[in-house]
């Protein structure tokens, strides 16, 4: 197997994992935004939304566990390269009508590769973390719609879904 194609560039000619060799590849401002969606029950929301879980504030727990998780993407994704991330946000926009919190994970970096991966995790932990903090209210809790939203920088250039 070949590693022309920028499309597995993660395996060697002999079809081996490997970590991509990034340090010919010049520096640039690189930024990612994914998101996640986690629905439940009208009481759970209503909960949340007021402060009433009995573990505490479920966003600000949620925010800093999506923080720390794009901090820590390299120690859960094998072939990811450890990343000095330089700005790391996570906003939820609440729908009542639907009983849902929309994820949105913003990675930043000056660097030699992209932070989709940090993004995506930072929203998905987020998400998790939300779970946790109200599965004694509802474990019916689901996660959908994790997916990259935008990504700016690198040789690729932009990405808007």
């Amino acid at each position: 197997m070949s590693n022309d194609n920028p499309s597995f560039n993660h395996f060697d000619e002999a079809g081996n994992a490997r970590m991509v060799d990034v340090s010919a590849k010049q520096e640039t401002t690189r930024e990612a935004t994914a998101q996640s969606i986690i629905t439940m029950t009208q009481q759970c929301f209503k909960m949340v939304q007021e402060g009433t879980i009995a573990k505490g504030d479920v966003l600000a727990v949620a925010r800093l566990a999506g923080i720390m998780a794009a901090k820590k993407v390299d120690s859960l994704i094998p072939l990811t390269h450890p990343l000095p991330i330089t700005k790391a946000d996570i906003y939820f926009q609440l729908n009542a009508e639907n009983n849902a919190i929309t994820i949105k994970a913003t990675v930043g970096i000056t660097g030699k590769t992209g932070v989709e991966m940090e993004a995506l995790t930072a929203a998905s932990i987020a998400a998790l973390t939300i779970y946790d903090m109200c599965k004694a209210v509802d474990k019916r809790m689901e996660i959908t719609d994790t997916f990259l939203l935008r990504k700016t920088g690198g040789k690729s250039g932009t990405f808007c879904r």
